[in-house]
């Protein structure tokens, strides 16, 4: 089972949302808001030119994507919460014998405090970050780098993610995607994934009928 981790288990796609604002409002740039929102998912190597037409190589990107960090850790982060029932879902997955692992966009550095926020840090060692890829979702170098790491065959794998950006990765990297649309897209957003509910507690309530105990049953006759 691969995680997406913001906006699938954090509440916090708003809170990047306004990092990014005020990092490219620091340097003279006035961007949407409504852009950025929509792009959060994305990697800063795909946000800054969708959303400013900025490299995120050039002297100016690499001085918004700093301080945005510096933003995000500072006044955003301590009030971030997990969605309901977060860890309660990870425990399922552990107790039925499924490899967990994450998939995510944000910087190593990010992705530990994150999952400290979700309170699963300790449940799901095997995680792959921007810092293993060399493009971010939607391109999907990401999820093939958490795949090998799982060591399972991509038949037995499923993502949960609540991005069209988790949706194209993991459908091009070959695997089947759950979508949740707690991150704020809506499920004709997210066309492409095998099912989607509200959140992961949602999906937890639903849990016997979903894809997820068809993994576990597989798991268990294997």
């Amino acid at each position: 089972m691969i995680f997406d981790v913001d906006g699938t288990l954090v509440d916090s796609n708003d809170a990047h949302t306004r990092a990014w604002v005020q990092a490219f409002t620091e340097q003279g740039i006035t961007v949407a808001y409504d852009s950025v929102r929509r792009a959060i998912g994305m990697g800063g190597d795909k946000l800054m030119p969708t959303v400013a037409d900025i490299s995120a190589d050039s002297p100016e990107g690499e001085k918004i994507a700093t301080r945005r960090s510096e933003i995000f850790q500072r006044d955003w982060l301590p009030r971030l919460r997990p969605f309901p029932r977060t860890r309660e879902l990870a425990e399922r997955l552990r107790r039925d014998g499924l490899t967990l692992a994450v998939a995510s966009s944000a910087k190593e550095e990010e992705l530990h405090l994150l999952l400290e926020v979700a309170q699963v840090a300790d449940l799901i060692p095997t995680r792959t970050s921007s810092d293993d890829a060399e493009r971010s979702k939607p391109d999907p170098d990401i999820v093939h780098a958490a795949i090998q790491r799982t060591g399972c065959s991509k038949n037995r794998i499923v993502m949960i993610g609540d991005t069209p950006y988790d949706v194209e990765a993991a459908l091009r990297a070959g695997i089947r995607i759950i979508g949740v649309t707690c991150g704020g897209w809506k499920p004709e957003d997210l066309r492409g994934a095998t099912a989607v509910y509200a959140d992961v507690a949602d999906l937890l309530d639903r849990y016997d009928t979903s894809l997820l105990a068809d993994l576990a049953q597989a798991r268990s006759s294997a």
